[in-house]
């Protein structure tokens, strides 16, 4: 433990250890991955990242918080960049969402995030808003110039990204990255035929 992680957690102007984050971060996925949600403890993370439980729980207030940020990180979801071509980026939408949830840590944790949610609604709205929203908002933009101007954009994007979701969630948890190129290909070639459709 460094002399910052003793000193008074209200002191002002107090920094966090970036370090210490990265560690902690680190051995949950690490735990994750290779024991389940159920046995990543906060004394278990602790004991891996050698560091105190005073200095996590200083960061974040119990495991399903801390599992929640070393899954879905506490910045938004990183999103493709608009090619001209719709159909290479929804392939690329489909790729970075089935990598997020493919990824063992992912897999081990959202089962148990899920039941966590039943018990802390607002646990997920905070999430909901943090990286749900501006993803939908950002593929909705991105989808908007494929549907007439007299359209319905907002209800298609809406429900061709749930389509996304639930597509990639399911595929992640199950198979993970087994082969994700042709998931991939056949999931965006499914939604451009939807988006069609609905235009």
């Amino acid at each position: 433990m460094t002399s910052t992680d003793s000193a008074n957690p209200r002191s002002a102007g107090r920094p966090r250890d970036a370090q210490i984050d990265r560690a902690v971060l680190d051995a949950t996925r690490a735990l994750l991955a290779e024991v389940g949600y159920q046995d990543t403890s906060i004394a278990a993370v602790a004991r891996r990242a050698n560091v105190g439980t005073a200095p996590i729980y200083r960061r974040w207030p119990g495991k399903e918080a801390l599992i929640e940020d070393a899954v879905f990180g506490s910045e938004n979801l990183w999103l493709p960049a608009e090619t001209e071509d719709l159909h290479t980026d929804l392939i690329e939408w489909v790729r970075v969402f089935l990598a997020r949830i493919a990824e063992p840590s992912a897999r081990a944790a959202i089962p148990g995030l899920i039941s966590a949610y039943h018990r802390e609604p607002d646990r997920y709205r905070a999430l909901h808003e943090r990286a749900d929203i501006p993803a939908r908002q950002a593929f909705t933009a991105r989808i908007r110039s494929a549907i007439p101007a007299d359209g319905d954009g907002t209800a298609t994007a809406d429900l061709v990204f749930e389509i996304l979701i639930a597509r990639t969630l399911m595929r992640g948890l199950t198979f993970g990255m087994d082969d994700a190129e042709t998931f991939c290909a056949r999931t965006a070639d499914a939604l451009l035929s939807l988006i069609r459709t609905a235009t």
